[in-house]
């Protein structure tokens, strides 16, 4: 006999993924505005050397900036590039 099944309930409201992983890029003292602009440039999808530039500003001014957000997996491989390039990394943080 099979078991029986039950109407749910509880819709959810997202993919089953979870909430998005944001890669977060600390200001530094060794970093040029250059730098980072060509780092976050090669390291991630859609992201122009004018970008980076604006990027890095704002990682100037506030501190620092979400650079990426999106699946674990590909948050963790931007997160170690972009430090492998030498950028100040915050730790991987959920929205």
């Amino acid at each position: 006999m099979a078991p029986a099944t039950k109407e749910r309930t509880d819709r959810g409201t997202g993919t089953g993924l979870g909430a998005p992983w944001n890669v977060i890029v600390l200001n530094d003292n060794h970093n040029t505005f250059e730098g980072v602009a060509s780092a976050l440039a090669s390291t991630l999808p859609e992201v122009s050397y004018d970008q980076g530039l604006r990027l890095a500003d704002r990682i100037h001014n506030s501190g620092r900036a979400i650079v990426w957000s999106g699946h674990r997996e590909a948050a963790e491989h931007y997160w170690q590039q972009l430090a492998d390039r030498g950028l100040t990394m915050s730790p991987l943080e959920r929205t």
